[in-house]
């Protein structure tokens, strides 16, 4: 029998319920089906309807049976949940596009839950790209080359790796859509095939699909540093710190995890999320945070905390159930903020997340986008002047992301004339089952040189897209009396730190020190390939788990260290825990020793 896709018309031209971008995508893909090209692209911004128009497309194409494959399993779920009929909200239904029933047959592709003859009848079918690798996959491998005339990759801009390239080989004669909120990769390459259809992000911020982005650069009057090479202190201005954060990486390392530069940008991300709640009245707006790895979330969560903001991280690192408890946390509206290492990325959604604080590098457009885009969902559908959706992306001028925001700013305005202009490029080959995380090498965080004091930090407000012409005319006045930018910004603000009592630091400090003990944990067992669950460690055959022993015995040490009993952590001065801090590595080497003999 033929699909529901082949017999049935979709209600889309003139459907108010249907998106703008989805309606004219939709257009465009119907006359690319009727070409002959095998492959093409379509770039929409998120909170644009991507996962709508994925579910238009085989229309389009009047498919007999689609593949539509996503780069993780988060994803899959939830473009499975715009074809469940079983859902109340399944897009079809809930958008007016098909008036009742028959639904297209949907069947979902996930370890063996579902076998050949549910393919057989089915329409559409949803899987991860990880359910479709390695060689001799039960799927390629049994399924006739002609099973699927239509495939659709949801984060296209993944499909130039090889595991992607050999999906499509299985299957030659099916045409392929690639969709994207970016089709630029992690590594500068662009998503296969020619772009047919590209929604310019400054179009979907006036229409209300997008929140309206400004950056926040943290630019200090000078910056004083120590090279641990030499020793040597260092004294530089505004112009050579931008310069040093262009060209020397160990700088840009230093401008997020030294002290005195991580908490200017933690104080101005503070800022503005209050300004943020104060004007929208919605005190559930909040921060999300870019670390470099865990260590750095950890440091990144004890300065927020010392600033009364409730704060956690996630982390690959950390058990499932762990990070499904922060999160949990983060949707109930009991966290100011979220920490993380490229954990949030692609297909997390959570609308009040209103500023981006950048602890973190990015030598590529795409990553930079992909972080950014978790501020850029609205809150209020179709209110592009409303308050609440509003969002800021706070950097420090050091950290070599003002060109990030220039390239940003270049893509938020592109055309279709922009990505036309892209060609694709050889891809890499990724032939890791797992959802691909880039987590960077464990290393002294400082390494290389320390920020010891900057001056008069001024705050730099950037908008991305710009209005408001008779605003711009007054600047421009005063850029022509020879007011150069940075003393504008300046005389319109400077940063104000949010004030931190000791009592706050110590508590914040507490709560850090036992999260700097199983991080070294795990580290060390990292290293040695040691089970956190095993218990061969226990020589007092106590039935304590490896991670147990080895953590009791550093904590073991810091009581000794201090004279101090187990049960009186919590009576630790700032001066203790300074002087803990101070002789971690020497306290967890003596554990180790003791723990493994060497």
């Amino acid at each position: 029998m033929p699909s529901p896709f082949e017999t049935r018309t979709p209600a889309v031209e003139g459907n108010q319920l249907i998106r703008a971008p989805q309606r004219e995508a939709f257009a465009r893909i119907a006359e690319f089906a009727a070409e002959t090209d095998r492959e093409a692209g379509v770039v929409l911004p998120v909170g644009c309807g991507k996962s709508g128009t994925i579910a238009l497309a085989p229309f389009a194409f009047r498919s007999r049976r689609t593949l539509v494959v996503a780069p993780n399993l988060h994803i899959a779920q939830q473009l499975h949940n715009t074809f469940d009929p079983a859902k109340d909200d399944m897009f079809y239904r809930i958008r007016n596009v098909l008036n009742g029933g028959p639904w297209p047959e949907l069947v979902e592709i996930r370890g063996t839950t579902a076998n050949r003859s549910d393919l057989d009848v089915a329409e559409i079918v949803v899987t991860n790209i990880q359910q479709l690798q390695g060689a001799g996959n039960r799927w390629l491998t049994s399924l006739p080359n002609d099973f699927f005339d239509l495939i659709l990759f949801d984060e296209g801009h993944h499909n130039v790796a090889q595991s992607w390239d050999a999906l499509k080989a299985a299957f030659p004669a099916a045409r392929v859509l690639n969709f994207s909120a970016t089709p630029m990769r992690a590594d500068g390459q662009i998503m296969a095939g020619r772009i047919i259809y590209s929604y310019p992000v400054a179009r979907a911020i006036r229409e209300g699909y997008v929140k309206r982005l400004k950056a926040v650069v943290l630019n200090p009057r000078t910056l004083r540093y120590v090279r641990r090479e030499d020793g040597q202190e260092i004294e530089v201005d505004l112009e050579e710190v931008r310069r040093l954060g262009e060209d020397d990486a160990d700088f840009r390392r230093s401008i997020v995890t030294s002290t005195e530069t991580l908490n200017t940008i933690v104080d101005a991300s503070i800022r503005e999320l209050d300004r943020l709640r104060r004007e929208s009245s919605n005190t559930n707006l909040k921060i999300i945070a870019s670390a470099l790895n865990y260590e750095h979330c950890r440091q990144i969560v004890e300065a927020y905390r010392a600033r009364t903001r409730r704060a956690d991280f996630v982390h690959s690192r950390e058990e499932g159930t762990a990070n499904a408890r922060v999160l949990r946390r983060l949707e109930n509206n009991e966290l100011d903020v979220i920490v993380q290492v490229r954990k949030l990325g692609e297909g997390f959604d959570h609308p009040p997340l209103a500023v981006a604080a950048v602890f973190s590098m990015f030598g590529n457009l795409s990553p930079f986008v992909q972080f950014v885009g978790r501020i850029m969902r609205v809150v209020t559908q179709n209110a592009p002047n409303d308050a609440v959706n509003r969002g800021v992306v706070v950097f420090h001028a050091g950290a070599n992301c003002a060109q990030r925001w220039t390239d940003f700013q270049t893509y938020t305005n592109a055309d279709q004339e922009f990505f036309d202009e892209l060609l694709p490029m050889e891809g890499l080959d990724f032939t890791n089952r797992n959802e691909i995380e880039v987590e960077p090498v464990p290393r002294d965080l400082n390494e290389g040189m320390d920020v010891r004091f900057q001056s008069e930090v001024h705050i730099q407000e950037i908008p991305l897209i710009e209005e408001d012409e008779e605003a711009l005319a007054l600047i421009r006045q005063l850029q022509e009396r020879g007011y150069d930018p940075d003393t504008v910004a300046g005389a319109m603000r400077r940063l104000e730190p949010v004030d931190v009592t000791r009592v706050r630091q110590r508590q914040a400090s507490r709560a850090s020190l036992d999260t700097r003990v199983q991080t070294e944990v795990g580290r060390i067992f990292a290293r040695r390939g040691v089970n956190h669950q095993g218990r061969d460690l226990d020589s007092q055959r106590r039935s304590r788990t490896n991670f147990v022993v080895l953590k009791s015995a550093i904590d073991r040490h810091i009581h000794t260290l201090l004279g101090v009993g187990a049960g009186e952590r919590s009576e630790l001065s700032q001066q203790q825990l300074d002087h803990v801090n101070a002789q971690f590595d020497a306290l967890v080497a003596q554990a180790v020793t003791e723990v493994f003999g060497a």
